[in-house]
C-alpha cells in the first residue's frame, strides 16, 4: 500500500500531513506527486472533484520552491473566490512547518491595496482568481515574471466562466520556461486548446475516465410536475432528517428565492451566489462548515469553493444548462472516501436530459418516488426515537425526577412513550396527513391545461412567439420555457399551441405588460425571440400586431434548437419581480424543523 512517505516528500511536509490526519494518498496524489517532484515538466491531470487535487500540486510546489527567497515562484489560478481562499488555506496548512512561507490569496471583493501589501512583504506563492490577478498586473502591483510553477486549477470551469482571455493575458507575463500544471475534472475541447497553447509536451494522468463520476456517488432522479418542484425538495429533506446538502439552482435569483422560502418553512438553509458580498459569502460558508446550515442553496459558480467532506446529498433543484456541469455538482458529495447521493428533480420535459448525463458520467440513474406523507412521518418518528435512545443522560436532571415521577405516576410505560413522541409526530402528521402524491409517470402527467377553456375568455391575452417544433419545442417544453423565463405559476401560461416555426400561448390580461416587456429586444445567441399579441384568439394564423422590435419573418423561420438559460437572461430575470413564492401543498403551516 502506498504511503506519503513513499512519494518522496520531505520531513516538514510529512509532519504537516501527520497533523492533518492524512494516511493514504489518493489516486491522483499517487500519480501526480512523484512526477512533479522528480521532473521539471508540464502536466495535465484529469480527476474528479474531491479526489485531493490541491494536495497533488500543493505538496510538490511547496517542496520545490525556495522558502528563503521572497520572490514569487508559484502562481495558482482558480475560478472563484471561495476556491481561491480554500486553496490558500490548505497550502498554509501543508506548509505550516516551512518556516518563512508566505501564501497570499488574491481575489475580488476584498481590498486590493491590502493584498498588494501582503505580496510586497514577500509571497513565494500567490493563489488568485483571474479577474483580480489581471487587475493587479495592469496596476503593476504584482510581479510574476520570475515564477517557476503555474497551476490552472479547475481549468474547465475557468473556461466555462469566460476567463480564457484573462488566463492568456496573465500567462503572457510569466516566463516561457516555467512548469505549467493543469488540473481539471472534465476535458472539453477548450481545455485541450489551453494545454496545446501554453504547455510543451505535457505528461498526462487520468484518474477514472474523462468526465466520469466517482464511484462513491449514487445518482437518483424524481419525476414531478414543474409546479411541485419546491414541495418535492421539502419532502426529500424531510425524508432525510440528517441531511447535510448542497442544493443547486440555475440562477442567482432562484437560489436566493429557494433559500429564503426554506428558511421561512423552518429549515436550516442559506444562499450562496455571486450577488452576495465577500463578507456575506464567508459567513454563509463558515456556518455551512460548522453544520449550522443543513441545506446550502447555491449557483454552480459559487459552489466551486465548497470543499466540505461531510456533504451527504447534492440536490439538483434545476438541471444545469451544460450537461458536463453535472459532474462538478455531484462531486460536492462522496468526498474523502465517503459515500454520497446526487438527486435530480425533473419534470417530464427534462427526462431526456437524464439519458444524456448518463452517457457523460458513465453511471446509471435510479428513478425513485417522492415519499408520501405517512412515509415521511415514519422516518421522522424513528429518527427522533434513535436520537433519544442514543442521548447520554444528563444527571443534572436527577433532582427533578421526583416531581416528574409524581406527574406521571398514573401513566403506563406505553402511554408515556406515546405522549413523548406525539410532541414531534403530531406536527408532521397534521401537515402531511392529506398530502397529495407528487409523483408522475413518464407517460402521463397534468402539465397540460386540458380542462380549462381559456382561449375565448375576454380576460386573457393570446400571444404569438417565433419559435416552434422546428426549434425542438412541443407544447410542454415551450410552456416550461415561458413559465420559468417569466417566473410565473403553472396555471399562468395556458392554451399553448405549437406550429412548425411559430407558436401561440395565453396569459391573463394583467400579465400582458410583463410578458411584452420581458421579450422586448430579447435575444438568444444573436437571434431575436419575438413575442407579440395575436389578434386571432384561437391561434393558427390571423392578423398579428406589426413587428416593432425587429422580430421579422425571416428570423421567425430560423431554427435555433432548444434554448438554454444564458447569463444575459439570468441577469435580466434576477432584476425582475422580487415577489417570493409560497408552498401550495398544504394550507396548514409546515412543522418547524428542530435546529441543529
Amino acid at each position: 500500500m502506498s504511503t506519503f512517505q513513499n512519494l518522496g516528500l520531505n520531513q516538514d511536509l510529512l509532519q504537516a500531513i501527520t497533523d492533518l490526519g492524512f494516511e493514504t494518498p489518493s489516486d491522483v496524489q499517487q500519480k501526480a506527486i512523484p512526477i512533479l517532484l522528480e521532473q521539471e515538466t508540464d502536466l495535465v491531470a484529469l480527476a474528479q472533484t474531491g479526489t485531493g487535487k490541491t494536495a497533488a500540486f500543493g505538496f510538490p510546489m511547496l517542496q520545490k520552491i525556495n522558502i528563503d527567497s521572497r520572490t514569487t515562484q508559484g502562481l495558482i489560478l482558480s475560478p472563484t473566490r471561495e476556491l481561491c481562499l480554500q486553496i490558500a488555506s490548505e497550502m498554509k496548512l501543508y506548509g505550516k512547518y516551512c518556516k518563512g512561507l508566505n501564501v497570499v490569496a488574491v481575489y475580488g471583493g476584498a481590498s486590493i491595496t491590502e493584498q498588494a501589501r501582503e505580496i510586497k512583504k514577500g509571497a513565494q506563492i500567490i493563489v488568485a482568481t483571474p479577474g483580480r490577478m489581471k487587475d493587479m498586473i495592469s496596476r503593476r502591483l504584482v510581479d510574476i515574471s520570475k515564477i517557476e510553477y503555474a497551476v490552472l486549477d479547475e481549468a474547465d470551469e475557468m473556461l466555462n466562466m469566460g476567463f480564457y482571455e484573462d488566463i492568456n493575458d496573465i500567462l503572457s507575463h510569466t516566463p516561457e520556461d516555467k512548469c505549467t500544471w493543469l488540473f481539471s475534472a472534465t476535458m472539453p475541447k477548450e481545455v485541450a486548446v489551453i494545454a496545446k497553447k501554453f504547455m510543451e509536451s505535457p505528461q498526462e494522468i487520468t484518474v477514472g475516465n474523462k468526465n466520469e463520476s466517482t464511484n462513491q456517488v449514487s445518482h437518483e432522479y424524481y419525476l414531478v410536475n414543474s409546479r411541485d418542484r419546491y414541495n418535492a425538495l421539502k419532502r426529500l429533506a424531510d425524508a432525510n432528517p440528517d441531511i447535510f446538502s448542497v442544493v443547486f439552482c440555475r440562477t442567482k435569483r432562484d437560489t436566493q428565492k429557494v433559500a429564503e422560502q426554506l428558511i421561512e418553512d423552518g429549515y436550516n438553509a442559506g444562499a450562496l451566489h455571486g450577488d452576495l458580498s465577500q463578507n456575506q459569502r464567508d459567513l454563509v460558508m463558515n456556518a455551512f462548515r460548522k453544520n449550522q446550515i443543513q441545506m446550502l442553496v447555491a449557483t454552480d459558480v459559487a459552489a466551486r469553493g465548497i470543499d466540505v467532506d461531510d456533504v451527504t446529498h447534492v440536490i439538483n433543484y434545476q438541471l444545469p444548462d451544460e450537461i458536463e456541469t453535472y459532474t462538478h455538482r455531484s462531486g460536492r458529495t462522496g468526498r474523502a472516501g465517503k459515500t454520497g447521493v446526487s438527486m435530480v428533480i425533473v419534470s417530464k420535459s427534462e427526462v431526456r436530459k437524464i439519458k444524456s448525463i448518463e452517457r457523460i458520467i458513465k453511471k446509471e440513474f435510479v428513478k425513485k418516488d417522492i415519499p408520501n406523507g405517512m412515509e415521511i412521518c415514519e422516518v421522522q418518528l424513528m429518527s427522533l426515537a434513535n436520537k433519544v435512545h442514543n442521548t447520554e443522560i444528563n444527571h443534572e436532571i436527577d433532582k427533578y425526577l421526583s416531581n416528574i415521577n409524581e406527574l406521571f405516576a398514573d401513566t403506563s410505560k406505553d402511554e408515556l412513550i406515546k405522549k413523548f413522541f406525539s410532541v414531534e409526530f403530531t406536527r408532521f402528521y397534521n401537515y402531511y396527513q392529506k398530502a397529495k402524491d407528487l409523483n408522475v409517470s413518464e407517460g402521463r402527467g397534468d402539465d397540460r391545461d386540458s380542462g380549462r377553456d381559456f382561449g375565448g375568455s375576454s380576460n386573457s391575452t393570446r400571444y404569438f412567439i417565433n419559435v416552434g417544433s422546428k426549434d425542438g419545442y412541443d407544447w410542454m417544453k415551450l410552456k416550461d420555457f415561458l413559465r420559468e423565463s417569466l417566473e410565473l405559476g403553472r396555471d399562468d401560461i395556458f392554451k399553448v399551441e405549437t406550429k412548425d416555426s411559430f407558436s401561440f400561448f395565453n396569459t391573463e390580461n394583467e400579465l400582458k405588460e410583463k410578458v411584452l416587456a420581458y421579450f422586448t429586444d430579447f435575444k438568444h445567441n444573436g437571434r431575436f425571440v419575438n413575442v407579440e399579441v395575436s389578434e386571432n384568439r384561437k391561434g393558427g394564423g390571423g392578423k398579428r400586431r406589426d413587428r416593432k422590435r425587429g422580430g421579422g419573418d425571416r428570423r421567425s423561420r430560423r431554427s435555433e434548437g432548444n434554448f438554454k438559460s444564458d447569463n444575459a437572461k439570468s441577469n435580466k430575470s434576477s432584476k425582475r419581480s422580487k415577489k417570493g413564492f409560497k408552498s401550495n401543498e398544504m394550507a396548514a403551516s409546515r412543522p418547524r424543523r428542530s435546529r441543529r
